[in-house]
């Protein structure tokens, strides 16, 4: 598979060329081996930025997760991707780094 480019910080340079190959590769390099639950919030961070052309705040992807069947708590977000919201849920859902937000 050929790797789409990223910026200096790891993150995809252009959010449109991401798929779940890529997505396996940065959890990968995360520590992070995929659940059924993180594949739950890379979808629907990946829904979000097809129909708001942004990534989600994590306060919506909180909220999705907790809403779902089963449900979770609210610190599930943090469970999943315990280094961080944007350092690692963004990237491995292929988000542009969101420069106004912190790393955590």
């Amino acid at each position: 598979m050929q790797m789409p480019q990223i910026d200096a910080e790891g993150y995809l340079i252009e959010p449109l060329e991401w798929n779940e190959g890529v997505a396996q590769i940065f959890a990968e390099q995360e520590g992070i081996a995929l659940t059924a639950d993180h594949w739950d919030a890379i979808r629907f961070m990946r829904e979000y930025y097809a129909e708001h052309q942004v990534a989600p705040d994590v306060r919506h992807v909180t909220k999705h997760l907790t809403e779902r069947p089963g449900g979770g708590d609210r610190n599930l977000v943090f469970e999943l991707f315990p280094y961080g919201y944007v350092k690692q849920a963004c990237r491995i859902a292929g988000m542009k780094r969101p420069r106004a937000w912190s790393t955590g």
